[in-house]
């Protein structure tokens, strides 16, 4: 264990140091267009690297390469590899790097890898001719990306450069501010949405998918929990379509087929690429209170099963959309504004009762502020489960958990917040413990997964409420009126703690006397001093 922590910080060292090299290069372009230059860098060294050493073993021919063409695009296609085309490989514009027109040959390789891979179309930057951009520092930048993933990293050159990728998303999004959070949902709340699921098999969906952390992450949990990748199949659906381009290289830099990633500018409400899709899991960090979400065109939506949402908010659009697409023992995670859990303006009120007498709400957690990027609106995780009663975990059908996280998580800087490993850990423990264990020493039977510890509900932090309790609070959700307040140290000493108070507040007083009499003193002086040149001031006249 030692060793992993040791080179995921070691890993981690690089990356910033090579965003501090990368960000020093930027000058004067803005974040939001910089992070298409160097991004569309990187994704352009994996795809090269990963070419070269096909190319090589096609060269050389041995086993069962012998007698294949290098240069046969087939050969690379039956690889899952894409094709680079000379002028567009990383040693011929390395070499180029300190020529003036660098940034023309960088557009043009981007321009001849796109017309030798169809699934690649419309995605990469052509950006690099741009007269903001300084050749020199283009040239920096190529070298800098260049020096990535050498020597006995070579061979995991796709896994550096994806982490690579990954952690420039992030800090370009915080670059970004506000306008940040429309393409990247932070890492650490994904994390928590993926370890909470668990997504081990089966089809992915996120019909707002941004920049597609969430598809990255479940591949990355079935990785680290040693299952098989390939039993993971994704769908995604994006309305910004520069944010989608994003998306398809994050993926490809991957390996992760994005071919069910779509692109189109009227959204999933109007326009739902994957109609059709019943997916095993649904994870989304959908716009919070979207009020254009053109929710008058949609009044009579077959999707609208819990009740009609109002036109001036989506947020429970949303939720009906996510049941929508799951299969009939189907789970979704997903990130909604917290005024989800209580409002009753224009039905929400009756929706929310409707899901929870349907017995779809698993669990809600209350998250802290300043988690996103792009918001100030306080946030919420919801996750709903078509069958609490399928044999795959114990049967919670009348139970609904609530977790307070208000206080959890630490400052990374001034305005934004983020889960520890130890925080993620702590909150997806709670409830794969209530739901595997449950509360009366029931264990856990899911295929795979290690038995978990009996649930116990923890005063001002987790509770396992019942339908009827719902029912009394009329059917709010707010976490806080489920957990109560923090249990106070059974030791504590009233006498000694009062006793205590009562020497600060004699000291205070003290204090305060000694300064009150040390004014009156210099006021007296000054009154005295005043009276003197008074004195002599008449004597001269």
């Amino acid at each position: 264990m030692a060793k992993a922590k040791k080179n995921n910080n070691t890993e981690e060292a690089i990356e910033k140091q090579l965003w501090k090299a990368a960000d020093k290069l930027r000058k004067n372009i803005d974040a939001a267009e910089y992070k298409h230059i160097i991004l569309g860098l990187i994704f352009l060294k994996y795809i090269s690297d990963a070419f070269e050493e096909l190319f090589s073993k096609l060269k050389t021919g041995e086993g069962e390469y012998a007698g294949a063409d290098p240069e046969d695009k087939d050969e690379y296609k039956a690889e899952n590899v894409f094709f680079v085309p000379e002028i567009a490989r990383w040693s011929y514009l390395q070499s180029k790097a300190k020529l003036p027109e660098i940034g023309k040959k960088v557009d043009h390789a981007m321009d001849a890898i796109e017309k030798d891979n169809p699934s690649l179309r419309n995605v990469l930057p052509k950006v690099y001719a741009r007269g903001n951009l300084d050749p020199t520092n283009l040239g920096g930048l190529i070298d800098l990306v260049g020096n990535i993933a050498l020597g006995d990293a070579k061979a995991r050159s796709a896994d550096v450069l994806g982490h690579v990728f990954e952690y420039f998303l992030g800090e370009f999004a915080l670059a970004e501010g506000k306008k940040g959070g429309q393409f990247y949902t932070p890492r650490s709340v994904v994390e928590l949405l993926v370890e909470m699921l668990e997504p081990y098999k089966g089809r992915v969906l996120d019909p707002c998918c941004g920049s597609g952390g969430m598809f990255v992450q479940s591949e990355k949990f079935v990785a680290d929990h040693q299952g098989r990748v390939n039993d993971i199949s994704i769908y995604g659906q994006e309305s910004n379509q520069t944010t989608w381009r994003l998306a398809k290289m994050n993926l490809a830099i991957r390996g992760i087929d994005s071919s069910q990633v779509k692109w189109n500018n009227e959204g999933s409400f109007i326009n739902d690429n994957h109609k059709d899709l019943k997916a095993d899991y649904v994870i989304a960090n959908p716009p919070l209170n979207d009020s254009d979400w053109s929710g008058d065109l949609l009044r009579k939506d077959g999707r609208w099963k819990y009740g009609t949402p109002p036109t001036g908010n989506a947020n429970y659009a949303w939720i009906q959309h996510f049941l929508y697409h799951l299969n009939p023992s189907g789970q979704t995670g997903f990130v909604l504004a917290k005024g989800s859990l209580t409002s009753k303006t224009s039905g929400e009120g009756a929706i929310r009762k409707e899901l929870i007498e349907a017995r779809l709400v698993d669990c809600i957690v209350n998250l802290p502020a300043k988690l996103f990027l792009n918001t100030q609106i306080p946030a919420s995780l919801w996750f709903l489960s078509r069958n609490k009663a399928n044999g795959k975990f114990r049967n919670r059908t009348d139970e609904i958990l609530f977790i307070d996280a208000r206080n959890m998580g630490h400052l990374i800087n001034r305005r934004t917040r983020e889960f520890s490993a130890e925080d993620i850990s702590t909150i997806a423990g709670t409830y794969h413990n209530w739901r595997n264990s449950g509360n009366h020493g029931q264990k856990g039977n899911h295929k795979g997964l290690p038995l978990r510890r009996d649930y116990e509900d923890v005063k001002g932090f987790c509770n396992s409420a019942s339908i009827e309790r719902m029912r009394e609070l009329d059917y709010v959700l707010t976490p806080g009126r489920y957990v109560g307040l923090v249990v106070e140290e059974d030791d504590f000493d009233f006498n000694e703690r009062f006793t205590k108070l009562k020497a600060e507040l004699e000291g205070q007083l003290k204090e305060e006397a000694r300064l009150n009499a040390l004014i009156a003193e210099n006021l007296g002086n000054v009154k005295v001093n005043g009276k003197k040149k008074q004195k002599n001031r008449s004597t001269r006249q």
